[in-house]
């Protein structure tokens, strides 16, 4: 069982480091915590169930054109509410409730659109038969996911790391003024940097509802939580952060099912308390500190 819950957890881990990563790129780059983040990947499973029910897509057909889509939409409405939110005179303050009553806007549509009832794929749109791993059968669909998920991280990777866009976006995490004063386009990285939050967002939707079971219009409110303690777990403001922070939750969500099934609820705010008390600024803190 150890060693079922250890590789599920890093399957999973994968899945909830995607879905964090847009969390934290818009808190590195805009200095804004997106509390709509999990309304936005409740759309992209829903997108997924669509696409699927009606139109005959792969899922993973899907995940293109939906983080194709969401980063357009992101790019574009950027400009639309961001200057006026930074010229306010407490900007993080308002954002959280401009955000938050995007969330609630985006779930009351989702209620009214497809009702409270949750909304499945048939699993085995990733094969039937049970995929081994050391040792040990799991879902072709968990496999399938943890496997787009850990290409779409290194997709991220690379575009932060080893591109020129990428090394701007950097330098406008660690710096907006600077940023500014060296003549960078903060405002078109910044509207990128929204899309792509948006894309990454709608991306781990469209898996979600074979990780998660199937997707509903409440979900989107206990994925904003999780994505938070994963981005809180790592580091805020350090994309690299989110990935160790979905692997550490995603094992940890594992082995509390397989062992204390009844506490699992319980498992992000106990790892939102434990990190903020012991470690405030996140496990890899210090590297954003010296950045």
């Amino acid at each position: 069982m150890l060693v079922y819950a250890l590789t599920a957890g890093v399957l999973f881990g994968l899945f909830y480091s995607l879905v964090g990563l847009g969390l934290n790129l818009v808190f590195g780059v805009l200095r804004m915590v997106n509390l709509a983040h999990g309304q936005f990947v409740m759309l992209g499973g829903f997108a997924a169930y669509l696409a699927y029910v009606r139109l005959g897509w792969h899922p993973l057909v899907t995940m293109v054109v939906a983080a194709a889509l969401f980063l357009g939409i992101g790019y574009l409405l950027y400009p639309l509410f961001a200057p006026r939110l930074a010229a306010s005179t407490d900007p993080e303050m308002i954002s959280l409730v401009f955000f938050f009553g995007v969330a609630e806007m985006i779930q009351a549509l989702a209620v009214i659109g497809f009702g409270n009832n949750q909304r499945s794929i048939y699993a085995p749109v990733f094969g039937a038969a049970p995929v081994r791993l050391l040792g040990e059968r799991f879902p072709a669909a968990w496999v399938v996911s943890g496997g787009v998920s850990l290409l779409a991280l290194l997709a991220v990777y690379l575009y932060l790391y080893r591109s020129r866009l990428g090394y701007a976006t950097r330098a406008v995490m660690a710096s907006r003024e600077e940023a500014l004063v060296s003549g960078l386009s903060v405002g078109r990285i910044s509207a990128l940097a929204f899309g792509i939050g948006l894309a990454l967002a709608a991306a781990g939707g469209v898996l979600s509802p074979f990780l998660l079971g199937g997707v509903n219009p409440g979900v989107g409110v206990g994925l904003t939580m999780t994505a938070f303690a994963v981005v809180v777990l790592g580091s805020l403001g350090n994309p690299l952060g989110t990935v160790l922070g979905g692997l550490i939750y995603g094992v940890s969500l594992m082995l509390m099912q397989s062992y204390l099934s009844e506490w699992t609820n319980l498992l992000p705010y106990l790892l939102l308390l434990v990190v903020l008390l012991v470690r405030p600024s996140g496990l890899l803190g210090r590297g954003v500190r010296h950045a």
